[in-house]
Parts: structure tokens; sequence; C-alpha cells
């Protein structure tokens, strides 16, 4: 518990400086969508849910499948609304520095975007290094933020964090304001939660 508190404590004062510089070294190549409504969309999910299964292409150019790590990894899947814009690319680069508490609780990250792969790349890139595959949700359009009910009526996703134990099932669902990045805390918890 001490060793979560003092990552929490590192990522809550450490990252926001962190991650929004890098955000504002982007210069004008960031996109501002201004304030949107919080949330719009309606969760098809639950918690203690079989997670619905899905196959989609990453950046690095594998395929990733969810189910390919049941009974292997607990996984998170971060879903952000859209590339090029700044609380998106402020909450990624800052799960870098969170990599060694995932890897202690044996959970992978999965990152989902609505955006197409040469878009993702061009970000990613800009970005510089994430530890995680990044996966492009971009044809059929949407499809899995739709199936986990998380496809916003503009047709980008949510921001919206989905904790799949070993077994597949959902054990934490959290679908935020969209113009906020999560807090750490409450997926480091999570996570904890899932390995006490």
């Amino acid at each position: 518990m001490q060793k979560f508190i003092l990552w929490i404590l590192i990522f809550s004062t450490v990252l926001p400086g962190t991650a929004m510089a890098a955000s504002f070294a982007y210069g004008d190549k960031i996109f501002d969508p201004g304030q949107l409504a919080p949330i719009d969309s309606k969760l098809l999910v639950r918690i203690n849910q079989k997670a619905p299964d899905f196959t989609l292409p990453a950046v690095s150019g594998k395929s990733i499948t969810l189910s390919q790590f049941k009974g292997k990894k607990n996984v998170l899947i971060t879903f952000i609304p859209a590339a090029w814009t700044p609380v998106c690319s402020d909450q990624w680069p800052g799960y870098n520095i969170a990599k060694p508490l995932f890897e202690a609780h044996d959970t992978i990250l999965l990152g989902v975007s609505v955006d197409n792969i040469p878009t993702l790349f061009a970000w990613t890139h800009e970005m510089g290094s994430l530890w995680f595959d990044v996966l492009s949700d971009f044809w059929p359009h949407g499809q899995v933020a739709k199936t986990y009910g998380i496809l916003r009526s503009n047709g980008t996703a949510e921001r919206a964090l989905i904790l799949v134990d070993k077994q597949g099932i959902i054990r934490f669902l959290h679908v935020s304001d969209i113009n906020i990045r999560p807090d750490l805390g409450i997926i480091m918890k999570a996570i904890e939660n899932l390995t006490e």
C-alpha cells in the first residue's frame, strides 16, 4: 500500500507538469475542440460481465485480440476520444510513468482510439515512445466502442477505462468527463483490488 501511495504522489505532482509540457511542446499541432459534453453515450457493459471480445489493428502492425490475454494477464483498456487533442495527448504519455505498477500487478494496457492507423502512428510518434499497444477502432468505424456503449454521437469514443481480469471478466468501469484526464489513483486501486 505504501508503494501505491508513493506512486500516486509522484503521478499527481510530477506528471501533470510533465504531461502538460509534452502537450504544449506539440505547439500548433494540437487541436483544441473546446469544452465538450462530459458524457454522451450509454454503457452497454457492466461489472462482472464477460468483456466483449475484439480484434483490432495496432500501430505496431500487429493485430491484437482481447481474448489472447485470457489466463495470462489482466487488461486495462483505455479508450480516448481523438488523437491530436490536449487531454488525450497528456493522458497516454502519463502511463509511461506508471508502467512498473502495471507490471507489478500482472496487467497490460491497451490504448484504443477511433482514429485510423496513419493518424495514430503520426500522433504516437510525436508523443514519443509508449510502452503499450495502441489500437485503431476506425473500421468499421467505432465498432468496439459501440459494442461497449461508449461511442459518442459525434463518432468519437468516450474517455473510458475498462479493467478486464485474467478470466475475461470486467472488474472495473470508469467513463470520465471527456474534458478531464482520469486520475491514476482510481486505476491503480482497481488493479490492486484484483491482485489482493
